[in-house]
């Protein structure tokens, strides 16, 4: 099994943090393997297939042609389902490991952290590799994880004792539209590919959605400290989460290159929280939480 950008095996990040979705993944693999078996009774029975088009179409030729195209069509789809089960695969385990650690570098200097939070925490991939970076830099802070689920939680802080982080780590269950904390809490909060599912309930692409979306972006900015760095990771929506960002006048913007994740694309966008907010004349204060 090959290594990640970081050096670590693929193994070893599953046999701590298992599969996410794993349904997903069996359905994929399931249908790629269906695909696959249908391709190859094609290839074996085509004169019988080819018979069967003859009782539907008059010329012999448009029968073959027929015939062939639905055995195309059927190998194609096989492989591309097994192309998106691998892609899913990598994405859930690898690639997300890998692109924790570039989240960690958009964050200049872990030694003054002291309080830093994982919205959507999941199975702690992110959220132990940011206790690995406090516990290396010598700091005394903590990174609280929060997820909708208590059952989740548990499970993560056992991945944290099993990455031999758990002093740093503390998890709790909470509403991300409507943080647990109080205003400029944190140095630093982080989420990997969980924004894009708040608010999924009225479908992706709504309007409601959207502001959803919009509201967890805005609990980030009202939960960091000024000079406090956000980080998030996610897929699709990276475009209005930039213009929410610029709306609420946040500083150092910046948006990494397109990643395909969960076979779509995604990207990471860092910004920092203004280190003081002065009103001018006729100016309007900004309103954290959207």
């Amino acid at each position: 099994m090959g290594k990640g950008n970081t050096g670590r095996e693929w193994t070893q990040i599953y046999a701590i943090y298992g599969m996410e979705q794993c349904q997903r993944l069996v359905f994929l693999l399931g249908h790629a393997v269906l695909f696959s078996v249908l391709s190859v009774l094609f290839l074996f029975y085509f004169d019988v297939i080819f018979h069967f088009f003859q009782t539907f179409l008059s010329s012999p030729g448009a029968a073959r042609f027929a015939a062939g195209f639905s055995g195309a069509v059927t190998a194609i789809s096989a492989v591309c389902l097994f192309f998106a089960a691998a892609n899913f695969f990598y994405s859930a385990g690898p690639l997300h490991y890998d692109m924790a650690h570039r989240m960690i570098g958009s964050v200049n200097d872990w030694s003054t952290v002291k309080l830093a939070l994982d919205i959507g925490c999941g199975r702690g991939i992110l959220l132990n590799a940011v206790a690995r970076q406090l516990k290396k830099t010598g700091s005394s802070g903590r990174v609280v994880g929060l997820d909708r689920s208590k059952r989740t939680t548990l499970s993560t802080l056992r991945t944290a004792n099993m990455e031999g982080v758990g002093e740093y780590v503390t998890c709790r269950e909470g509403d991300v539209r409507s943080l647990p904390f109080g205003d400029n809490y944190f140095d630093v909060v982080v989420s990997a590919v969980f924004v894009h599912t708040v608010g999924k309930e009225y479908g992706h692409r709504t309007v409601e959605a959207a502001a959803e979306r919009m509201r967890v972006l805005g609990e980030i900015v009202r939960v960091l400290k000024p000079g406090g760095v956000g980080v998030v990771w996610d897929l699709l929506h990276v475009p209005e989460y930039v213009r929410r960002l610029q709306e609420l006048k946040m500083e150092d913007i910046r948006v990494s290159e397109r990643v395909t994740a969960f076979m779509v694309s995604s990207h990471m966008v860092s910004f920092r929280k203004p280190s003081q907010h002065v009103m001018g004349p006729g100016e309007v204060r900004l309103d954290w939480r959207c």
